[in-house]
């Protein structure tokens, strides 16, 4: 079963949706214990980094979510989410991470490196480009998804698995073994995203290894 996090900044109606639809066993709840039980987490989230880390740690999931990822069992950030999985961000100040992924989160400079301005939040269907191989891209072809953010990760190279063009390289899709991160909503994605959802639970089932 997986466990979704309810801290008071996911899309939980949408993702709890879309993994209905998918006929996997799911259940929220803000319970580091309860949470625990979980063959895998998943950790949605809109709204601003700091807001997010302060909920995350007065609710005692900060640590708990550290060592959920130690357990190796599959564990996945989405949009928000994604973000907190690294180790700081500038957004509305200085604010650290769950430091599970190597990087930082910054806001788009809204100007590419030949000067041209390019509109902030980056709001829309953009084309994956796959880089590093993963589980989760299995069976599944180069496609659009839905992104809605104004900051992105910047990190190492050998932990992107998909990219996207938008002023930059963005990383869309990250991980490092069993820590996974989607910066777009795959629950908003249609088709493609439903594959990527497919295949995390998969992993929660232990129909792939890691």
């Amino acid at each position: 079963m997986i466990g979704i996090v309810d801290y008071g900044m996911g899309n939980l109606f949408s993702v709890s949706k879309a993994l209905e639809r998918l006929g996997a066993d799911y259940f929220m709840s803000s319970d580091p214990e309860k949470l625990a039980e979980a063959k895998a987490i998943l950790l949605p989230g809109v709204g601003a980094f700091k807001d997010a880390m302060d909920q995350l740690n007065s609710l005692g999931l900060t640590p708990f979510l550290k060592d959920y990822a130690v357990s190796g069992r599959p564990l996945l950030g989405i949009c928000l989410g994604m973000q907190l999985l690294f180790e700081n961000s500038n957004e509305y100040g200085f604010a650290e991470g769950l430091s599970l992924l190597p990087g930082t989160i910054r806001h788009f400079p809204g100007v590419d490196a030949e000067g041209n301005s390019y509109k902030v939040p980056h709001m829309g269907w953009n084309k994956l480009k796959y880089q590093v191989p993963s589980p989760l891209l299995d069976g599944i072809e180069e496609s659009h998804v839905y992104f809605v953010h104004s900051y992105l990760a910047k990190t190492d190279s050998e932990i992107i698995n998909a990219s996207a063009d938008y002023g930059e390289e963005v990383p869309a899709i990250v991980s490092r073994n069993n820590v996974m991160g989607m910066q777009f909503h795959p629950e908003k994605s249609g088709e493609t995203g439903m594959a990527l959802l497919r295949n995390f639970i998969n992993m929660s089932e232990s129909k792939v290894t890691l």
